[in-house]
């Protein structure tokens, strides 16, 4: 009797043990999560990230893309103005674009020409421009982080930013958690 009750422990035990384990590991893998960082404030970059993105959505992803540095002012709304900005601030602030529809080509842009005859070819073949699949992002719920630091240096305040469901603006460290849980990262 003694020695049955000994082996019930010692499985009660390994059964504890292998409960443990599987619950570390279901702490410890990855989410069905793409997480974009958005380095880029040019048009055929801006686009793969927006193609990339919502395709993940539409599969059923989880997918956040954080914009930082030079892809920032393409969160900037062209309609809105904000006053009170010191001189660097404003510098920044004519010579970025604002919007995604000011964007250009990284390469054969050709002082614009390029950059039109782009949007012109995706127009005839039917491939959704910037502003649509920005619309489609917001409709398949995907998540904006925009850097605050990168706000910061450039001058731009949380007032013109575009509007957009749940954007947020975030340091790095919100990023980082984001990008550890997440199963796939890139960098656009």
């Amino acid at each position: 009797m003694k020695e049955t009750e000994g082996k019930g422990k010692d499985i009660e035990k390994l059964v504890a043990e292998l409960k443990g384990r599987v619950d570390s590991l279901a702490k410890s893998s990855t989410a069905n999560k793409l997480v974009l960082i958005c380095f880029s404030g040019e048009l055929d970059k801006a686009l793969a990230a927006f193609i990339i993105a919502t395709g993940a959505a539409a599969m059923g992803m989880d997918v956040v893309m954080f914009f930082t540095f030079w892809a920032t002012p393409l969160l900037r709304d062209k309609k809105k103005k904000v006053g009170g900005k010191d001189l660097m601030s404003k510098m920044f602030g004519v010579m970025l674009p604002k919007g995604v529809a000011t964007l250009k080509l990284s390469k054969m842009n050709m002082a614009g020409m390029g950059t039109a005859m782009m949007k012109r070819l995706m127009k005839k073949k039917n491939v959704a421009s910037l502003e649509d699949m920005l619309a489609l992002a917001a409709e398949l719920e995907i998540r904006i982080f925009i850097c605050e630091m990168s706000m910061d240096l450039m001058g731009i305040r949380r007032e013109e930013i575009i509007d957009y469901p749940g954007l947020e603006s975030v340091g790095v460290a919100t990023f980082l958690a984001h990008a550890g849980e997440s199963s796939i990262q890139l960098f656009l």
